[in-house]
């Protein structure tokens, strides 16, 4: 027998089987429920009654009219699951209810979380409605759900369920909290038996909470796409331009800040053949002595080589000046005379690369 029908039979069989059990239901027989209460012992006058110890009795005041054995509902209790980046639930409420706290410093949280909501609906192909002015109310259209029966073409639907829901958002009044609210706002079920607007509570409550997950996810997945986004853009992101300093001549302009980057500009040397041999804090000067690299066998078959500056060995400086919100990096030769700019061209990509510490920051 091919190996992959073996396996969709075992699947078949294991769907089938769970499909018979009821997992509203408890798993036994429920004579218990029959159970008549004892009657209270009659102690005949004159004799003293036997002492009686309350520590495990059981009050007979509850609700009466609520289901008893098969009908009593097992399923655990839905919980609200707040996996996106910064959301909170409240424990002191049963409500379909979560918090979103600001993630992204240059987005508008409501408006963040009314796009996850509008996405989420439009991946289930259901159509959100605006209800207020304010943009805080929100109902879809309405889901719709068939169970069908048989096979074609004699097959037929035998039950099926519609649900309508509405969307509340708060903000607080600082914007950086918005919570949002699920409630169930219509039901209509239909089967055999005919149909009903009905719904039992724990079922709504997990329809409630379901809707509500899923939107929780899909807020995490935007999360995720705009993390993903802004890391593209920071890869693309030109920090190295070839321009002038202060003084007109031809250095290399970073984006980065001139403390940071004279701080980290030995992580630049160690990597690409530099060696310091002297430094001047004050004027922000490296001395260092250049070596092109060698790049050994195994290195080539690892792609472990770094890319090699197109320079004569011997000694150069660095000078890094400020220059407005930016710094310039300029090179010198040992005799203090500054690169022309051809030689700053020649070595741009190599350079580029270098002083962006992309890695690093």
């Amino acid at each position: 027998m091919n190996r992959k029908i073996f396996y969709f039979s075992l699947l078949s069989v294991a769907v089938a089987s769970c499909g018979t059990v009821n997992n509203k239901q408890a798993v036994g027989d429920f004579e218990y429920a029959e159970q008549k209460e004892a009657t209270a012992l009659k102690i005949p006058a004159g004799i003293a009654k036997p002492k009686q110890v309350n520590t495990y009795f059981v009050t007979d005041e509850i609700n009466h009219e609520g289901p008893v054995g098969a009908d009593v509902d097992v399923r655990a209790p839905s919980l609200v699951l707040p996996i996106a980046a910064s959301t909170r639930t409240e424990n002191t409420t049963s409500i379909s209810k979560v918090w979103f706290d600001q993630v992204l410093e240059k987005e508008d949280l409501k408006g963040f979380i009314t796009k996850a909501l509008e996405s989420e609906l439009a991946t289930d192909n259901v159509e959100l409605k605006q209800i207020d002015e304010a943009g805080l109310v929100f109902e879809s259209d309405w889901y719709n759900k068939e169970v069908e029966t048989g096979t074609w073409p004699f097959k037929s639907i035998e039950i099926s369920e519609s649900i309508r829901y509405r969307y509340i958002l708060e903000s607080k009044s600082h914007g950086r909290s918005v919570s949002l609210v699920v409630e169930l706002l219509d039901y209509l079920k239909t089967d055999q038996a005919g149909g009903s607007k009905r719904i039992d509570i724990i079922d709504q409550q997990r329809a409630e909470m379901n809707m509500l997950n899923e939107i929780i996810a899909q807020v995490d997945f935007q999360y995720r796409l705009k993390q993903q986004e802004n890391r593209l853009l920071r890869a693309n992101q030109t920090f190295v331009s070839l321009s002038e300093n202060v003084s007109g001549e031809a250095a290399y302009i970073v984006e980065i800040d001139v403390d940071l980057l004279w701080s980290n500009l030995p992580l630049f040397f160690e990597d690409h053949g530099f060696s310091i041999t002297d430094l001047n804090e004050t004027t922000k000067i490296y001395y260092v002595d250049y070596v092109k690299p060698q790049a050994s066998f195994w290195n080539s078959i690892w792609g472990d080589s770094l890319p090699v500056v197109e320079l004569p060995n011997g000694k150069y400086q660095f000078q890094v000046e400020k220059v407005a919100e930016k710094s310039s990096v300029t090179l010198y030769d040992e005799e203090g005379s500054a690169l022309p700019e051809a030689t700053l061209e020649k070595i741009f990509d190599v350079m580029e690369a270098g002083l962006s510490f992309k890695d690093a920051f």
